[in-house]
């Protein structure tokens, strides 16, 4: 490919190296005159028949003419014509399909887009096709602030020459930066020694990153401080240091800014380190609902892979005692948090990315996304993201269960090993009305169907459109019932205090 997106973006797809073809180049009104002829016409005298739109002109065949003078004649059959798109020098022109190119001297450029012309009684149409190449990195590395590591730098970059021609200019390194306040406050001053020992010209904007300031408001604010930045869209990504949140609202900051300008994800949380940093997609809230405005925030898969639910079934409280820190060295597979982190990321990548557009709405990573977004924004700041999410797979664990996809065992299994990592399974606020609607919005974004992804074991799934509301009701009515059972027997446990897991939250 041609062009290279860092971080964020996205480019046609091309081939490069093919031989360009003989071409005769005619414009609207025109016909037959020269504008820029790139080769000599074929030896026999013959027009290719093959036509040029200069840049920022439109291309009008002798079709489209007739089609738009009072009186022409137009075929009384429909006439369907596939061209391919090649580039000679600096200009894109169209062949038919499957037309053979001449060989010659100079280089040319074959894109994968396709143009289909239809002319017909009723005028002309064109169908595009448009491939789109996306290319962005992960990168997992330690002590990303010290001065000496270059991946605030260049870790973006993915084509080793750019690397190179980037470390050798001798222009000024620029970085426009936003961190979560809270994150600033407690890392800020090391962020601000990195880029000065760096010898970076960069801006600090530390802003208030929740949920109830995810809005609008806050993009329109970092969108008026790059502008004061003045900053180079194709040279100096966006740097994001945060949570998911934090992610989000810069990602699309960046995505509206000149159209598309590259960014950097930095997560510093472990929800976020998971998931927002891994996919391609932002978003902001709006009229109270989550994420109503650009991307979404794709969820973490925790069914499709049993082994990573082993180890959160195995060393759940290890890992949050420990704040899912590694304690041993990069290369170390066998330390739980590193083995944990990765499999979260390389799952979630083998699920985003052959699906990056999301043209297919079956999507088992929607696990715990079907009522989590209506439960978060119903009761903020009750719960945050990963806590509304997970009361979600609980009760889709529930609804499973009511199907006959999962026996009693393999879910309360499924339970004890969110119970075993402090995760809300339950919350009076997520009430029958509540569940209702959310799948009613869920139609409307679904194609009209729920698409449902509901564990068929540990560590296998399935989408699912036929779970019927007695289903739901019936699984809703016995979720209910066990944690309101399980959070007695806690406070009976305990005596008068708070149960100490927060297995069921009431408000």
């Amino acid at each position: 490919m041609d062009w290279l997106w860092e971080a964020s973006g996205a480019s046609s797809g091309s081939i490069r190296g093919i031989q360009r073809p003989e071409v005769v180049c005619s414009r609207a009104g025109q016909k037959g005159r020269p504008l820029k002829s790139t080769s000599k016409a074929p030896s026999d005298g013959r027009s290719l028949g093959r036509e040029i739109s200069p840049s920022g002109s439109m291309l009008v065949t002798e079709e489209a003419c007739a089609a738009a003078v009072p009186g022409a004649t137009m075929p009384q059959e429909p006439q369907q014509t596939d061209f391919q798109l090649v580039r000679v020098r600096s200009t894109w022109c169209r062949i038919k399909k499957g037309e053979a190119l001449s060989n010659d001297e100079d280089e040319i450029t074959l894109s994968e887009a396709k143009i289909g012309e239809r002319i017909s009684e009723g005028g002309i149409s064109w169908i595009i096709e448009a491939p789109i190449y996306f290319c962005y990195k992960v990168v997992e590395t330690y002590n990303i602030l010290e001065p000496s590591n270059t991946t605030l730098l260049w870790g973006h970059i993915t084509d080793p020459q750019q690397i190179e021609l980037a470390t050798a200019s001798k222009r000024k390194l620029r970085r426009f930066i936003v961190i979560d306040e809270v994150v600033d406050k407690l890392y800020g001053s090391k962020v601000r020694e990195y880029f000065e020992e760096n010898n970076v010209q960069h801006k600090i904007l530390a802003l208030p990153t929740t949920e109830e300031t995810k809005s609008m408001d806050l993009v329109l604010n970092i969108l008026h401080e790059v502008q004061n930045f003045s900053l180079d869209r194709r040279t100096e990504p966006i740097i994001a240091i945060g949570g998911g949140v934090c992610l989000d609202i810069v990602g699309l900051a960046a995505s509206l800014y000149r159209r598309r300008t590259p960014y950097i994800r930095v997560p510093t949380t472990l929800l976020s380190y998971v998931d927002a940093s891994v996919g391609a997609k932002n978003g902001v809230n709006f009229l109270q609902c989550k994420n109503k405005l650009g991307g979404y925030t794709p969820p973490m898969a925790l069914m499709k892979h049993k082994g990573l639910f082993d180890l959160l079934k195995s060393h759940g409280k290890y890992l949050l005692d420990t704040k899912f820190q590694s304690c041993n060295s990069f290369a170390h597979h066998g330390d739980a948090a590193l083995q944990t982190t990765r499999i979260a990321i390389e799952t979630m990548l083998e699920e985003l990315a052959p699906n990056l557009w999301e043209d297919d709405l079956d999507r088992l990573v929607d696990f715990g996304h079907l009522i989590s977004p209506e439960l978060e924004m119903r009761v903020l700041p009750s719960l945050m993201h990963g806590e509304a999410v997970n009361v979600d797979m609980a009760f889709m664990t529930y609804v499973a269960h009511a199907r006959g996809l999962l026996g009693a065992e393999e879910k309360e299994q499924i339970l004890q090993c969110m119970r075993g990592l402090e995760l809300p399974v339950w919350h009076s606020g997520c009430s029958w009305a509540l569940i209702q609607r959310a799948l009613r919005e869920r139609l409307k974004h679904g194609g009209g169907q729920p698409r449902m992804p509901l564990p068929t074991g540990l560590g296998v799934a399935d989408i699912f459109n036929d779970t019927s509301e007695e289903t739901l009701e019936r699984a809703y009515k016995l979720w209910v019932k066990d944690c309101k059972m399980e959070l007695e027997e806690e406070l009976q446990a305990q005596g008068d205090g708070p149960a100490r897991s927060l297995s069921c939250l009431p408000l």
